[in-house]
């Protein structure tokens, strides 16, 4: 699918986003107004706005924040690769989000760099991009992608990969791993754990595992779907 592309020049990442505060009550006045706005078309008789908030206060960029970007590089070796997993994550949004920014400055910068998510190019990528705008930071080259053609952008999405030009469903990272049975750690939390883990047990690092997780999966599935071998586990290496 991609045998052109050097495996080394791809800097895979995923993100892990909460809400700006844990409940819907806490938001002040506007904030509240401006979220039922938002997500009126979501309200049923049987959802009230502090459900939605709890379910997509986290998803919409401009009422959540990130809390941890974990990236993996895979690296050759003489006898076959490595992964190397390294992660932002604190408390202060502003400070890994200018970590983040200065690693892709240093590494990922150049118009040959590729960055690869899951689903990224709808999520991640702009997400991460709205963030660094909202906390007065200024967008490296590798997302400084705004009013760019799609041809001119070549960062990858392993689920526009799958799509294969169909874009009638969202095909999640963990059942593309099951179809391609590539082994996958259990965790003890999902996704939708992520904000109680956050604001109520306070552990960053126990979230930061998870998303590496994620990447590792996510760089997996990449080489499965180029028909390569994936990475012996004893060639991981997480931060």
């Amino acid at each position: 699918m991609l045998k052109k592309t050097p495996i080394e020049k791809i800097l895979f990442l995923d993100i892990e986003t909460v809400p700006l505060v844990y409940k819907f009550e806490s938001l002040d006045a506007k904030t509240r107004e401006l979220f039922e706005s938002k997500t009126r078309f979501l309200q049923k008789e049987d959802k009230a706005f502090n459900q939605i908030y709890d379910e997509r206060g986290g998803i919409y960029a401009e009422f959540g924040k990130i809390v941890c970007i974990s990236v993996g590089f895979v690296t050759s070796t003489p006898t076959g690769r490595q992964m190397r997993m390294k992660s932002f994550y604190h408390e202060d949004e502003e400070t890994l989000l200018r970590q983040f920014s200065e690693l892709l400055g240093t590494h990922y910068n150049s118009s040959t760099s590729i960055l690869c998510g899951h689903n990224a190019k709808e999520f991640d990528f702009p997400y991460i991009c709205r963030r660094m705008l909202i906390n007065g930071l200024e967008l490296p080259e590798a997302l400084n992608i705004a009013g760019k053609k799609p041809w001119e952008i070549s960062h990858l999405d392993t689920m526009e990969l799958w799509k294969f030009g169909d874009f009638k469903a969202y095909t999640s990272l963990a059942l593309l791993c099951h179809v391609f049975q590539i082994p996958t750690p259990k965790d003890d939390i999902s996704g939708a754990d992520v904000a109680r883990v956050y604001y109520e047990e306070k552990d960053l690092e126990r979230i930061k595992v998870y998303c590496e997780k994620d990447v590792v999966a996510l760089i997996q599935l990449f080489l499965k779907m180029n028909g390569e071998h994936l990475v012996d586990e004893g060639e991981i290496h997480f931060s």
